[in-house]
């Protein structure tokens, strides 16, 4: 979890990620990693629209995005 965190800092990627809230219920986000920490990350939320603090024990899943261009003939 950690390694794509920090490879999306990297090279400036798109994660889809299943988040934990804190009452207990599971979030779909789309974010931009900024910032990795020992056990917390900061990232932009597009969902939330802002820039937000993320627990990396809370993360079930990361999911690079992937954007593909479409031709027009």
């Amino acid at each position: 979890m950690r390694k794509t965190l920090e490879r999306s800092v990297r090279f400036g990627g798109l994660l889809e990620m299943m988040y934990i809230v804190s009452n207990g219920s599971i979030s779909k986000r789309r974010i931009k990693v900024l910032q990795v920490g020992e056990s917390s990350f900061r990232a932009y939320c597009y969902l939330r629209k802002s820039k937000r603090t993320f627990t990396i024990d809370n993360v079930l899943a990361l999911v690079p995005v992937i954007d593909r261009e479409s031709r027009v003939i």
